[in-house]
């Protein structure tokens, strides 16, 4: 399928919208009373530092919502404004923070079920209005909802299309996309549906498995099921890696994705010679400013001597889960929570460690002075961060009244 024609027709129809539907000014207004927090802004201005009592908290340069999250939200509160009579459904959540996905369930904004994993569409009408969120929708949930004539508002990040446009010149020149990505994830699958033949790789544990298999061979089968259902239908690795190119889920780790674009060129220079390079590899930049900003901010903050970390983002959210990752690679006692209903009662909070499922931990904050280091994933809102940071100052307060009572 000509997916990049599908696009271009979809988005000339006139029930396709990317752009504001016209009620800017006064949905800002209201996103700014709901998620704008003033202490934030204080400490944005006191060089992201603020002391209370016994506690510092140091918090990250770049943190929390990103534009185009901020913009993904503001087209579905506008999508309510501008649509007040019609059904609107989402296809996914609108971004990974669970506050902002249940404030679009009150203004009544449905998600479509899904059933087994896979999305059922049958409720939705000609008419009915749907939103595809900031990491995309895959061609075939396009082509769906565009055959139904539904209303869609199109909120993609412009950095997830940008992706789209590079392994789409990919399939063009018929090479085989390797993503730098999780499979299951949201982005991936729209990402991998404008793919041709594609991979998906998680880490550079698996790009190095690739790497080898494209110098040395292997055994077919064992790579088939080490990345079963991270490839295109059909895929062979024995013919599909002569001609590669790099793309990656916009919200993996930088650094990651780099030393994976690095190793995969060092392998096809190695194979094919510098004279041929180009004939087999293409690399495009496709990380995302906002992930890479968020990411380099926290690279500063774990050299400060700080006592512990608090990450909050969405437990599905991968930019949230790589901040957290570079922390624990720093030794620091991290917690990663979603919002500030994770702290309490008394000074205990349940949080997810990397790769674990939810824990509760008792006396969490350490007595005496304590300095707390704090970022939020790119979906988390300012006032969920002033809400964790309040609770840190309530808790410690307390302690210190028991301690010197």
């Amino acid at each position: 399928m000509d997916t990049k024609a599908f696009k271009r027709s979809l988005q000339q129809s006139e029930n396709y919208h990317r752009r504001s539907l016209g009620h800017a000014a006064e949905v800002m207004e209201v996103m700014d009373s709901e998620y704008q927090s003033q202490l934030i802004q204080e400490i944005r201005q006191n060089n992201y530092r603020l002391q209370r009592g016994n506690v510092t908290i140091r918090l990250a340069e770049a943190f929390g919502f990103c534009w185009g999250v901020e913009r993904a939200v503001a087209m579905a509160y506008e999508t309510r404004q501008h649509f007040p009579q019609e059904r609107i459904w989402i296809t996914n959540e609108i971004i990974h923070n669970p506050s902002v996905n249940q404030r679009l369930r009150e203004m009544d904004v449905n998600f479509i079920p899904a059933i087994a994993g896979e999305k059922d569409f049958s409720q939705i009408d000609t008419g009915d209005v749907v939103i595809l969120p900031a990491f995309g929708a895959s061609v075939l949930e396009m082509q769906i909802l565009d055959e139904k004539g539904c209303k869609i508002v199109d909120t993609t990040c412009p950095w997830v299309s940008k992706v789209w446009n590079s392994v789409e010149k990919h399939k063009k020149r018929q090479y085989t996309s390797i993503i730098h990505g999780k499979y299951a994830h949201e982005e991936t699958i729209a990402t991998s549906s404008f793919a041709g033949i594609y991979l998906v790789v998680l880490n550079l544990e698996q790009a190095n498995y690739v790497s080898r298999y494209i110098l040395e061979g292997g055994n077919r089968t064992e790579f088939l099921e080490k990345f079963k259902n991270a490839h295109s239908v059909g895929f062979d690795p024995d013919k599909d890696l002569d001609c590669i190119g790099i793309a990656n889920q916009t919200t993996m780790l930088k650094s990651e994705t780099e030393q994976i674009g690095k190793l995969f060129e060092k392998t096809m220079l190695q194979k094919y010679g510098p004279t041929a390079l180009n004939d087999h590899f293409m690399s495009f930049n496709t990380i995302c400013d906002a992930t890479q900003e968020r990411q380099d901010a926290m690279f500063d903050l774990v050299k400060e001597n700080l006592s512990l970390m608090v990450v909050i983002g969405g437990y599905n959210s991968s930019n949230t889960t790589h901040l957290q990752e570079i922390s624990v690679e720093h030794n620091i006692p991290s917690y990663h929570i979603d919002s500030a209903s994770r702290i309490g009662p008394g000074n205990r909070v349940e949080h997810k460690p990397l790769d674990k499922e939810l824990e509760v931990v008792e006396n969490w904050l350490p007595e005496g002075e304590i300095c707390v280091g704090v970022t939020s994933g790119a979906s988390t809102p300012d006032k969920v961060v002033e809400e964790v940071m309040e609770k840190i100052f309530a808790i410690k307060a307390v302690n210190s009244l028991v301690n010197h009572g």
